[in-house]
C-alpha cells in the first residue's frame, strides 16, 4: 500500500485491534493510549505494529517511533506518510 486513507487506517485498526466500535466513532485526534483514548493497550500497539509494517511496508523500529506514531491515527496518517516519502526517494 502506497497511500495513506484516513478510512483505511481505521479499519486497520478495528480489525487488529478488535475495537467494538463503529468507525464513524473514531475521531482523526482522538487517543489511541491512555486515558480518555479509545482503550489500547500494549499487545495492541504490538498488533497495529505488524499491520503497519504488513500493509505499508514500514517497520516501527523504536520505542520512541512508536510513541510518535501512534499517538492517534491523525498522527499516524502524518508519519506514515513521511515514511513512504522517504522511502520513495
Amino acid at each position: 500500500m502506497t497511500d495513506v486513507n484516513f478510512n483505511d487506517l481505521k479499519q486497520m485498526l478495528i480489525k487488529n485491534c478488535m475495537l467494538r466500535v463503529s468507525p464513524d466513532e473514531i475521531k482523526e485526534n482522538a487517543p489511541l493510549f491512555g486515558p480518555e483514548s479509545l482503550g489500547l493497550d500494549s499487545i495492541d500497539a504490538l498488533q497495529m505494529t505488524v499491520a503497519i509494517e504488513k500493509d505499508y511496508g514500514i517497520a516501527i523500529t523504536s520505542p520512541e517511533q512508536a510513541r510518535e506514531a501512534l499517538h492517534s491515527l491523525g498522527s499516524l496518517k502524518e508519519w506514515l506518510k513521511a515514511q513512504l516519502a522517504k522511502k520513495a526517494t
